[in-house]
């Protein structure tokens, strides 16, 4: 966005930004030679709004942690960080939690 607003600047085409549109251009370019496109969607608008509050909390997650899951899994724990593998374990059980969370609420639509 920030490339955009600043009005397609070329100084501003980084590894990231360029990555992102490399991986839309080649999935798009890919989804069309092999007949394969489709437009998804949310199977609800419950599911779409479940969906935005997961983004919302992991990015104030993301800003809490000072990092991302990725950041505390591979490199802080390689590193032997005690603060990482706590911030693992509480991915893995938050995940886990969730999953099962998800499963019970599921099972009882059904």
């Amino acid at each position: 966005m920030g490339y955009v607003a600043a009005g397609f600047k070329h100084e501003l085409l980084t590894f990231g930004v360029m990555a992102v549109l490399g991986v839309v251009a080649g999935s798009m370019v890919w989804s069309v030679l092999s007949r394969r496109f489709r437009i998804e969607w949310f199977a609800s608008g419950k599911d779409f709004i479940s969906h935005i509050l997961g983004a919302v909390l992991m990015g104030f997650g993301g800003v809490l942690a000072l990092g991302c899951t990725i950041g505390q899994g591979i490199t802080g724990v390689s590193t032997l960080a005690l603060g990482s593998f706590i911030a693992l374990f509480a991915i893995i059980a938050g995940s886990a939690i969730t999953m099962k969370i998800q499963y019970f609420l599921m099972m009882r639509e059904g």
